[in-house]
């Protein structure tokens, strides 16, 4: 086989690693790469925003299978486009991918299907956003924006202060641009975070290891979130009764909410939970 891996992160350094294990895979191209896949792959110089250059470069290859790794080409269609040309692809289409795409969407989707989440609430102008913020109790609170902003568009505040300065960066400053249109606000859970994957192809799933991965930008859970500074896997808060839970509570609700909606998810489900004392309650998708 000929296979193309989209995208220049460490998630596709690892795909890339596997794949070549593979005996089936006679040739491998990452696009764009980095200097991880370069000792697996050829990388390819082609942005994995650009989508007219990656289905003509599977075009030209005849490639077997194109591997899509980041959520904002998924968002943007790649898969759809490739799938209409009559190419092979794992990864979800558009309507799939705003589960990952939208935090709007997301709670929607839990709140449909009775997935445990955070209470929150959805703004799309700062006045309504900053009046919300204004109006409740000193208290911990989580601002969301709304779109993709590379793992960094979420900001845990500690005070009232802190979530109405998260406001004016995402809403009013543009921080990430349209993905900031609209933005989140949900209560701050307590517990002890977690990522769950599982593969699915829209009707079953099968649930891979349980993994932690840390995104403060600094030791200690200091700093900034980032896209990830690491991740290790198995994560031992997450026992063979919890894993259960999740899968009943989370994982087997959120594939059949999507199937409903006549938009089944294909690929690879991501859950981060935060593991509270109610159980296990979903911080995104």
């Amino acid at each position: 086989m000929r296979i193309l891996v989209v995208g220049q992160g460490g998630r596709e350094h690892a795909l890339a690693w596997k794949l070549r294990q593979s005996p089936l895979v006679r040739e491998l191209f990452c696009a764009p790469g980095n200097a991880g896949t370069a000792l697996e792959a050829t990388n390819v110089d082609i942005a994995a925003a650009n989508i007219e250059g990656l289905v003509r470069f599977v075009k030209d290859q005849r490639i077997d299978l194109t591997v899509i790794g980041p959520e904002a080409p998924l968002v943007a269609g790649l898969a759809d486009v490739l799938e209409k040309e009559g190419h092979k692809v794992f990864g979800p289409n558009r309507l799939a991918a705003e589960l990952e795409g939208s935090k709007v969407f997301a709670k929607d989707v839990m709140r449909s299907a009775a997935i445990p989440t955070a209470e929150s609430q959805v703004f799309s102008s700062a006045e309504a956003a900053e009046a919300y913020v204004e109006g409740r109790e000193e208290t911990r609170l989580v601002v969301k924006a709304d779109g993709l902003a590379s793992g960094k568009g979420v900001s845990v505040c500690k005070s009232r202060s802190e979530a109405l300065d998260a406001v004016k960066s995402i809403m009013r400053g543009r921080a990430f641009g349209d993905a900031g249109a609209r933005v989140v606000i949900e209560e701050c859970l307590d517990g002890e975070e977690a990522s769950i994957l599982a593969l699915t192809d829209g009707n079953t799933i099968v649930p891979l290891e349980s993994a932690q991965d840390h995104k403060a930008a600094f030791d200690d859970d200091q700093g900034p979130n980032t896209g990830g500074m690491g991740a290790y896997s198995p994560a031992p808060l997450i026992t063979g009764p919890l894993m259960d839970q999740i899968i009943g509570q989370v994982l087997v609700p959120a594939v059949h909410a999507m199937k409903r909606r006549n938009r089944p998810f294909k690929g690879v489900l991501y859950a981060g939970l935060m593991i509270t004392h109610q159980g296990p309650k979903v911080l995104e998708f």
